[in-house]
C-alpha cells in the first residue's frame, strides 16, 4: 500500500503527487489523459533530482494512466527512471 507523502518535505510543489511503498521506493503520481511528451519527462527528471537531493538512495518511478511517448521512455530509462502504468 502506497503512502501519500507531502510534496514540500522535498521542497517540491503542493500540488505534486508523491507516495511512499517502502523506506527508499518513491512514486510519482501523474493523473491526466494527455500524452506525456519529452518536455514533461525533462519536469520529472527536475522532481526526482530533487528527491534524490533530500534522500540520496531513493528509488524513484512515475505511475500514470496516461500514454508516455516513446522517446520521453527511453530518457527515463536512462536516467533510471521507471513507469507504471496504473
Amino acid at each position: 500500500m502506497n503512502q501519500p507523502l507531502d510534496p514540500k518535505k522535498f521542497g517540491l510543489h503542493p500540488s505534486i503527487k508523491i507516495e511512499q511503498s517502502d523506506n527508499t521506493h518513491f512514486v510519482i503520481r501523474i493523473e491526466r489523459k494527455s500524452r506525456i511528451i519529452m518536455k514533461d519527462g525533462e519536469k520529472i527528471l527536475d522532481k526526482v533530482s530533487t528527491i534524490k537531493a533530500s534522500i540520496p538512495d531513493a528509488v524513484v518511478s512515475v505511475a500514470t494512466a496516461a500514454p508516455v511517448c516513446s522517446k520521453t521512455l527511453l530518457f527515463l530509462a536512462d536516467h533510471g527512471i521507471g513507469i507504471e502504468y496504473s
